[in-house]
């Protein structure tokens, strides 16, 4: 099971790769989405892309699919479901060719740490028999945007966190109805202490339609993840694509400082436009938001058009290539499906430098 504290290099290597040797010498100058002519083959390559069941074998429904974190080396997955009432589901087979099986479903409810009410759960993060949620809100008393921790075999909640004042919803200010928390990941720190990154999905009300917070959740130095609550800390933002309509959905540590996030926007009555990027962790101080290093287009990548919303690392594939997973939410519509996909770094040997 993942923890909080130890990210894999991998997935830095092949984002930092197609970085490096796929993009002018003046990539702050690059225009996006990237990569651009003469490597305009460059990007994130399809390896796998499968339906997920409707239902379970006693013909439960499932789906609402808004996050995932992939277990170490058994090819097993979590999967978050962002219904009101949250579970989580376990399954199994990622490495694998045949259809994935589900082997477990947790219910997510009351416990020692209160009664969590309708849930909207948007982002995760497993570990030590926990599991973190980001619990994203309406504005409103009933269904407040909140950190949550459950055990992760009971489904108990243990712990409810709430947001910071500029957070909470007020005149003017706070998150939008339905426009986050939308992602959590564990963020690794110098020497190894824990933290956890949340992000909105849109825009503050008080903030630059351009960007989205980041909200750091760090513990003091000697306490214990396992039963004490973290103290929020900003930590920045990140641009938008430009462009109305974008939000952020899930974001990965990519090295020391860079992060993969994945940016949606969705044009009706169909149009899907799912976004890979790269972007640097801002400081906590900073005024400006986090431009993009690197945009991929991941429909042109080859990803059914539908809401890509969770993103994680994936296995090693046989050849010893790193990979992504990524996963749709069919939003229970008969017209949408719950799909997961298999992504790695597209390599043609192009050499743009001098």
């Amino acid at each position: 099971m993942e923890t909080f504290f130890h990210p894999h290099p991998a997935v830095v290597q092949a984002a930092l790769f197609l970085l490096a040797a796929c993009l002018p010498v003046a990539a702050a100058a690059a225009p996006l989405p990237l990569p651009t002519n003469p490597c305009s083959a460059a990007g994130w390559q399809l390896v796998r892309q499968v339906e997920l069941p409707r239902f379970t074998v006693d013909r439960r429904r499932i789906g609402g699919f808004s996050a995932l974190r992939t277990t170490a080396g058994d090819g097993r997955l979590w999967l978050l479901s962002d219904l009101p009432r949250g579970t989580l589901t376990l399954w199994r087979g990622l490495g694998g060719q045949g259809p994935l099986q589900l082997e477990r479903l947790v219910e997510l409810g009351p416990g020692p740490g209160g009664n969590p009410g309708e849930l909207d759960g948007e982002g995760l993060v497993m570990g030590e028999g926990q599991a973190w949620v980001a619990s994203e809100g309406r504005r409103s008393r009933e269904r407040p945007a909140q950190l949550l921790r459950f055990d992760s075999d009971r489904g108990a909640l243990l712990q409810a966190v709430p947001l910071p004042a500029d957070w909470q919803p007020a005149p003017g200010q706070g998150l939008a109805s339905n426009g986050g928390p939308e992602s959590l990941m564990a963020l690794p720190l110098p020497g190894g202490a824990p933290a956890l990154l949340m992000a909105a999905e849109t825009p503050l009300l008080q903030d630059p339609p351009d960007r989205v917070r980041l909200l750091r959740w760090r513990w003091a130095p000697g306490h214990d993840p396992r039963s004490e609550a973290p103290r929020p800390e900003h930590q920045g933002s990140l641009a938008l694509p430009e462009g109305e309509g974008w939000g952020l959905t899930d974001l990965l540590p990519a090295g020391p400082d860079r992060l993969l996030a994945l940016m949606r926007r969705f044009t009706p009555p169909t149009t899907w436009e799912i976004r890979l990027e790269l972007h640097a962790l801002p400081g906590h101080d900073a005024v400006k938001p986090a431009p993009a290093l690197a945009s991929w287009d991941l429909i042109s990548a080859g990803l059914v058009p539908d809401n890509w919303e969770a993103l994680a690392e994936g296995p090693p594939l046989p050849d010893g290539r790193s990979s992504l997973v990524v996963v749709s939410d069919d939003n229970l519509s008969p017209l949408q499906a719950s799909r997961l996909a298999l992504l790695t770094a597209d390599r043609p040997g192009c050499r743009v430098r001098p």
